[in-house]
């Protein structure tokens, strides 16, 4: 099941043959009232299996919304946290050596992610595809350049710490496609990935069921048209168990949690009046408009 957020936190089954969105947002009365302390969880993802089961049941009688007339927003509302992979391919690793707009004199000889660890981007960094990413130069003695990375994103589903590689993808609910937007520099990975806009994720969520196997998926971004990244997910240096396996060695993962899962070459910079299309196999595409902050 394709699952969107759409306008004012509406919920909807996408069906893309039809081109439409089926406003199921009945949905959200099976969520749990929030009391304080609030959970460091997505409700909605924490409560997927209900909430597919029942919209599924509402999506035969709601009213069809061409998919074209909704305002799409990050289909994953509350992220308890951001994880980013660094350098997960090896052709990514390639050209920050050798470019040094991206590397900025980083040694990525050694391509382990254990040894580099993995980043969090601020929750307040997230956005979905309609609003945009909102360019920012913060730094007035660096460059200023912006970056567009294109990310499969696994959304966890359930809690879990030290989880065993053959135990991971049962911890997955869903995938979609991520931008890991990147301004260049010495900075640290979370300081610079942080900003505003500059975590995109969408167009909407494909449950773990539907979308299958994730370990061979093409992934690909165009800008105004001209394709810069263009790749599959079996090239990964870490897959996507490896990766879960690695992070809850750190952190207790929860539902509602986003591993956007690292980005292969072709990153490339991105100013105001761009478009950005971005594509996964089994999830869609969406588009991205690029503006000043």
């Amino acid at each position: 099941m394709k699952l969107c957020r759409f306008g004012k936190n509406r919920i909807g089954v996408v069906d893309l043959e039809a081109g439409v969105v089926r406003d199921v947002s009945g949905v959200l009365k099976l969520l749990p009232a929030a009391r304080y302390p609030l959970p460091r969880t997505d409700l909605l993802v924490a409560n997927l299996p209900k909430v597919k089961a029942a919209a599924a049941k509402l999506a035969k009688r709601a009213r069809p919304i061409p998919l074209s007339k909704v305002k799409l927003l990050a289909p994953v509302a509350n992220p308890g946290k951001i994880i980013g992979a660094p350098i997960n391919y090896a052709d990514h690793i390639a050209e920050a050596q050798s470019d040094k707009g991206i590397g900025h004199g980083r040694d990525f000889s050694n391509p382990e992610i254990a040894r580099w660890g993995m980043f969090l981007k601020a929750g307040s960094a997230l956005v979905g595809p309609s609003e945009g990413v909102a360019i920012r130069k913060p730094f007035t003695t660096m460059e200023n350049r912006n970056d567009h990375e294109i990310e499969l994103v696994a959304v966890i589903g359930r809690k879990g710490t030290r989880i065993r590689r053959e135990d991971a993808l049962k911890y997955v609910s869903a995938y979609t496609i991520g931008l890991d937007m990147t301004l260049r520099g010495p900075q640290f990975a979370g300081f610079r990935k942080s900003i505003d806009t500059y975590a995109v994720l969408g167009p909407w969520l494909v449950t773990a069921d539907e979308f299958g196997d994730p370990s061979d998926v093409g992934l690909k971004i165009s800008v105004n048209g001209e394709t810069r990244q263009d790749s599959r997910t079996k090239y990964l240096i870490y897959d996507i168990p490896r990766l879960i396996e690695f992070a809850s060695s750190f952190y207790t993962i929860e539902p509602g949690d986003l591993i956007y899962t690292g980005t292969p070459a072709g990153v490339g910079p991105v100013k105001a009046g761009d478009v950005m299309t971005a594509e996964i196999e089994r999830i869609g595409a969406m588009s991205i408009a690029v503006r000043d902050a």
